[in-house]
């Protein structure tokens, strides 16, 4: 069998060349810029965004010509209630109560002059006048003492209590002092008084309360009242030391000074 006549078919060595399908993806490369000889910039710095603070706000503005009305305003008010308060007080003038001593029973008076103690029981009767004719007075945490000197013989609480305008009451007030410690001062003036004619022994009666005046439904604050009973001429019936009783001489009643 003859062949045809022609070119024979060229050796192909190597692999055949992939399909267009099977070839490996590649991105296409930029555009050239449009000025290629301009280099490109630099990159931006990176910001980073302040974190909030209060200091950050602006401080709030305040209005000066409201502030000075607004001080303006209390200062009249409190100028307005002042002068009010000051009217009321001059039109109801409050006074202190008259306090004096009328009467005082001593019982079992004993003065060790050796061992310095003293014991007595103090029977004190006291009027209170209210001056005032259009003001009641409250009495409130109402002690009483009696004392020689600077000691301190015997103390006492009374009960509180409302006075009405213009009267007057009585205030009992007893007191008990049993082996009371007495300075040497104090036994040399007690032989001292009691060595006189009557053998009057001057004592002292204090008496602290806590005060209101009141007038329909004005009332004041509460105001500290002293009371102070200088030299209350108690007589002692012998002139020893030891006396079984004793009672108040001279005028009754014997008139006290009160202050706030």
């Amino acid at each position: 069998m003859s062949t045809s006549s022609g070119d024979p078919k060229p050796v192909v060595t190597g692999y055949p060349a992939p399909l267009a399908a099977a070839a490996y993806p590649y991105h296409a490369p930029p555009p050239p810029s449009y000025y290629p000889n301009v280099a490109a910039p630099p990159p931006q710095p990176q910001y980073y965004p302040q974190p909030y603070t209060a200091a950050a706000v602006a401080p709030p503005t305040y209005n000066p010509l409201f502030l000075r009305r607004l001080l303006s305003a209390f200062v009249v008010l409190f100028l307005l209630v002042g002068l009010a308060v000051f009217i009321v007080w001059l039109v109801l003038r409050p006074r202190l109560p008259e306090i004096g001593v009328t009467s005082v029973a001593v019982s079992g008076f004993n003065l060790s002059a050796s061992q310095q103690q003293l014991s007595a029981d103090f029977d004190v009767n006291l009027t209170v006048h209210n001056p005032n004719r259009k003001m009641g007075i409250y009495y409130d945490h109402v002690t009483a003492a009696v004392l020689y000197g600077t000691d301190t013989i015997s103390e006492a609480s009374l009960a509180p209590f409302y006075q009405e305008k213009g009267n007057t009451i009585a205030v009992r007030a007893r007191f008990v002092a049993i082996g009371e410690y007495v300075d040497a001062d104090a036994v040399k003036g007690i032989r001292s008084d009691q060595s006189r004619g009557d053998g009057a022994v001057g004592f002292q009666v204090t008496v602290l309360a806590w005060v209101r005046f009141r007038s329909g439904a004005w009332r004041t604050r509460w105001h500290a009242m002293r009371v102070y009973c200088d030299d209350v001429p108690i007589g002692l019936k012998n002139g020893t030391t030891s006396a079984a009783s004793g009672y108040l001489v001279g005028s009754t009643p014997k008139k006290c000074v009160a202050n706030l």
